[in-house]
């Protein structure tokens, strides 16, 4: 398998593999074949070391340091973010998968030479940042020279899903009996061989170990000692280790406490014990250490037993040592690391110097080392007041690496220790945030709201911060949320006092979204265009814009603002590709893929979508079905729209998310109409019809108008006129042309004859002056399907042939059908779609569609290398096989033909 990898990049394809197997099954033996094979690769190492395992991006930096001369071939942000990661520069906290992308383009760079081996062994100790980033990038490799091996010991937690595996198990009984023989001493009985084969699993290094621990007398009476093949292992490597001499177990154990394998530090660190180097000579001829160029260990099973086997206060003076000769200046967080396992009790120096760490670490993006960091910190701190609010900020920065339950259980310590009012009122409301971003939505609410009300008289900027996370948290929640909805959190928001002016936009928005959650559409609206102006300005700040962006949308699409609206959800993307905040962007995306999808741009949203999920693919993000429901239904995809309703109300309702549940509703109304299912439609919504729109968010006035059409059409005019009334406050008090167009085509719906014409026209005017199309085409359907009834065929066929051209167009299916039914009731029939030419013959997949789409959009390799996660080299050899299929040269014919990938799209869509 090895062998056919290396064939394999050398052919210019990339490949990942992880080598798992049990403590000494061969794994390292294997790789270092690999290395051996690989004679005409140019080969980078990483060995995973324990003492390591809260060191920010240690292994990482293992990999990419012999390489980092070639970082300025990066596109800038990139560069900045690894240089940044890596500590070499200052700059705003990289986000983690921005720095992954510059890893997988400086690999690419390196192997345009010659193919590039990058062996990972002992994955099990790299700290958790550099086993998120490298499988990151081992996922996204693609058209490169490149392989990334990893071996991991098992049993382990990491997650390599998705990434080819070697098993490697334990020797065959004839090879383990070849084995065991050329190591055993004296003749030993067929029993006692039988015995060790079988008890060893053919485990390579216990036969070995095995028989150099075991005296000649055990082996020939079978006496053997029993234990787990670990604790065998490490009693064999313990025999001989303490068979040496004091010194060189010194020596031995200064290396096993010394990460980086730096020769130079081992004899500086040993100098200041007092070690000679004779000492190394013992522990060198028996194979237990080799000080060469870098010191290494036969198996790193020995850098362990050496460590736990030494008395506390030889590691402590180990430790201090190695403290004292590493530059303060060039490796800070080791020295701040030697000198807490060095320190015999509390020491406020040494916490403080760990807390620095924690801030550098936490300065290159790296949150799981910063808790690291700060959890030894509190540990040696001495005062308890002081020592809680490490412990406090050691949950934050747990919380931000996502490690769930390990945030909690400090947030428990914290707050049975010795916090002060404001820090108890911090604890609170860490442990909302952990609530709300761990989609336990039900309870975020009222948590968040508990934590805004004691910020209140402690600090006032971010108690009224905490409301509006409360608001967002209370939107996902719906009206599923109970105690702490919208309309308590409002309540409280607006008697809280405000921090010192001026005032930020978060703070109109909150203002904003109170007012008109308690005084009702037209006394907020003023306040929510004040409030959405602020969040266009050129002088939001990128971090209020990250944070607050896709509630200000949502504020603005309740609003009907849909300029407004489109504006934030595309700064909202813009600012999360420009930061690199990848894990930001699937929720921005989302929101773009929504405006689109009511403006009537299927098309788009649906190229959108695939560039969403490329980003949860590639991130481990949370699957958002919201926007894909919405695309299918709009198109009428009935089976698919109907299957993503399903799953997401079924998920919705087991997480407590009010939001996508009422969304999934909506949105089964809306395809229910579309197919004249009147009745179900009606059902879909009959409840949540009847909860207050402030409960319902987003969707709140999108569930009036289908349960208005749906009740009109089937019979059931007084319902539909009770539910006008709610949406005519909201629609006049936004005053927009596609609010007052939707209430002119909903009131046309339940009003006598000679009003209900004007009404159509009306609508049809206001929402041709707006953007919303699918809504401007429904209007001339709902008006074509009123004429028709009247007996007025030749207005009707008018109205009914924009409606079926609209929806054709923009791709609503399900609608156009519905216009094509009617035209034929008037004795016309629709124009048939325009056949596929036999240029589609030769489709492009889905993803050389998206990739021809960006760069016929005038995007460059790196910039649709960025938005797909893959290396400017993969969109190349793409783009070389897309000018093949469709028999072009350059970019240019591409950006002039694009209906020629554009048509296989549109075949493939209609095949489904």
């Amino acid at each position: 398998m090895l062998d056919r990898l290396l064939a394999v990049i050398r052919a210019g394809v990339s490949q990942a593999l992880v080598v798992r197997g049990e403590l000494g099954v061969g794994k390292s033996a294997l790789l270092e074949y690999l290395v051996g094979r690989a004679s005409d690769c140019r080969v980078e190492r990483v060995v995973g070391v324990q003492s390591e395992l809260d060191l920010a991006f240690a292994g990482l930096h293992q990999l990419c340091l012999p390489m980092l001369d070639r970082a300025a071939r990066l596109p800038g942000p990139q560069r900045d973010a690894l240089h940044t990661a890596f500590g070499l520069r200052g700059g705003p906290t990289p986000d983690r998968f921005l720095v992954g992308l510059a890893v997988l383009g400086l690999l690419a760079e390196v192997a345009r030479e010659r193919p590039l081996v990058c062996v990972i062994d002992d994955a099990q100790w790299l700290d958790t940042s550099s086993v998120q980033l490298l499988t990151f990038v081992a996922r996204r490799l693609r058209a490169e020279p490149v392989a990334v091996i990893i071996a991991v010991r098992e049993p382990h937690e990491l997650d390599f899903s998705r990434l080819p595996e070697l098993v490697v198990g334990g020797l065959p009984e004839t090879e383990a009996r070849l084995l065991l023989g050329s190591v055993l001493r004296a003749r030993v009985d067929e029993r006692v061989l039988d015995r060790i084969i079988s008890e060893s699993r053919g485990n390579p290094l216990a036969l070995v170990e095995w028989a150099r621990g075991s005296t000649v007398a055990e082996l020939d009476s079978g006496l053997l000692s029993v234990g787990a093949l670990p604790e065998r292992i490490e009693a064999s490597y313990l025999q001989r280790i303490a068979a040496l001499p004091g010194a060189t177990r010194r020596l031995l154990l200064l290396a096993a406490a010394e990460p980086v394998g730096d020769p130079v530090l081992l004899w500086r660190a040993a100098g200041l014990l007092g070690i000679g180097a004779r000492a190394a000579g013992p522990a060198t001829q028996i194979g237990l250490i080799d000080i060469g160029a870098v010191v290494r260990f036969p198996h790193p099973l020995v850098r362990s037993v050496l460590y736990r086997a030494a008395s506390l206060k030889e590691r402590r003076d180990s430790h201090q040592a190695l403290a004292e000769v590493s530059d303060p200046d060039t490796d800070p967080d080791r020295r701040a690391w030697h000198r807490a396992q060095a320190a015999p009790g509390p020491d406020d120096g040494v916490a403080d110097e760990l807390e620095r760490s924690a801030c550098r670490a936490r300065a290159r993006g790296c949150s799981a080392a910063a808790a690291a960091f700060l959890e030894q910190a509190a540990e040696l701190t001495v005062g308890p007041a002081r020592k809680a609010e490490r412990i406090v900020a050691a949950a934050q920065a747990k919380h931000r690496a996502g490690m769930t339950d390990a945030a909690i259980r400090l947030l428990c310590l914290a707050q049975a220790g010795h916090l002060d009012e404001l820090q108890r009122a911090r604890a609170d409301l860490l442990r909302a945030q952990i609530a709300f971003t761990t989609r336990h939505c039900i309870d975020a609410p009222q948590l968040l709201l508990k934590a805004a009300k004691r910020l209140e008289p402690l600090d006032a900027k971010l108690a009224r911060e905490t409301y509006l996370e409360a608001v967002s948290a209370a939107m996902f929640t719906g009206p599923l949320a109970g105690s702490g909805g919208l309309a308590e959190i409002a309540e409280a928001a607006r008697a809280a006092p405000h921090a010192a002016p001026p005032q930020g936009a978060a703070d109109l928005l909150l203002d904003a979204v109170a007012t008109r959650l308690m005084d009702g559409y037209a006394a907020g609206m003023p306040m929510v265009r004040q409030a959405l102006c602020a969040f266009r300005s050129p002088d939001l700040s990128p971090d209020e814009g990250l944070r607050w962006l896709w509630l200000a949308g949502t504020t603005a699409a309740h609003a009907w603002q849909e300029e407004a609206w489109e504006a934030l959800a595309d700064r909202h993307v813009q600012l999360a590709r420009e930061l690199g905040a990848v894990v930001v962007l699937p929720l921005a995306l989302t929101s773009r893929i929504v405006v689109h999808t009511f403006l009537g741009e299927l098309a788009a949203a649906a190229s959108l979508l695939k560039e969403a999920d490329e980003v949860i693919e590639a991130t481990g993000s949370p699957r958002m079905p919201l926007a894909a429901m919405l695309i299918a239904t709009w198109q009428g995809r009935v089976t698919a729209a109907f299957r993503l309703i399903d799953a997401t109300t079924a998920e919705a309702a087991t997480r407590g998310q009010g939001f996508e549940l009422t969304t999934a509703q909506w949105a089964k109304a809306l395809l229910c109409n579309s197919l004249t299912q009147y009745e179900y439609a009606l059902s879909a919504v009959d409840e949540i019809s009847q909860a207050p729109p402030t409960e319902l968010g987003l969707p709140a006035c999108g569930v009036m108008v289908e349960f208005i059409e749906a009740a009109a059409l089937s019979g059931q005019p007084e319902r539909a006129a009770c539910a006008l009334d709610r949406l005519a406050e909201a629609a006049r008090a936004s005053g927009t042309d596609w609010a007052l167009g939707i209430e002119a085509r909903s009131r046309a719906l339940v009003s006598e004859p000679e009003a209900a014409e004007p009404l159509y026209h009306e609508a049809i005017t206001r929402l041709g002056r707006s953007r919303v199309r699918g809504e401007l085409a429904r209007a001339h359907l709902l008006y074509g399907e009123w004429l028709r009834r009247d007996d007025r065929a030749v207005d009707a066929c008018e109205q009914l042939r924009i409606s079926h051209e609209m929806f054709s167009t923009i791709g609503a299916r399900a609608f156009a059908r519905r216009a094509a039914r009617e035209l034929e009731l008037t004795g016309e029939s629709a124009a048939r779609p325009p056949r596929v030419s036999p240029e589609t013959d030769n489709l492009l997949t889905p993803q050389e569609e998206q990739i021809a789409g960006l760069a016929s959009a005038g995007l460059t390799n790196a910039e649709i290398a960025a938005r797909l996660f893959v290396s400017h080299r993969t969109i190349e050899w793409h783009l070389r096989k897309i000018f093949a299929k469709l028999n072009i040269t350059s970019r240019r014919q591409l950006r002039l033909a694009p209906h020629r990938f554009q048509g296989s799209a549109d075949q493939r869509q209609r095949e489904c």
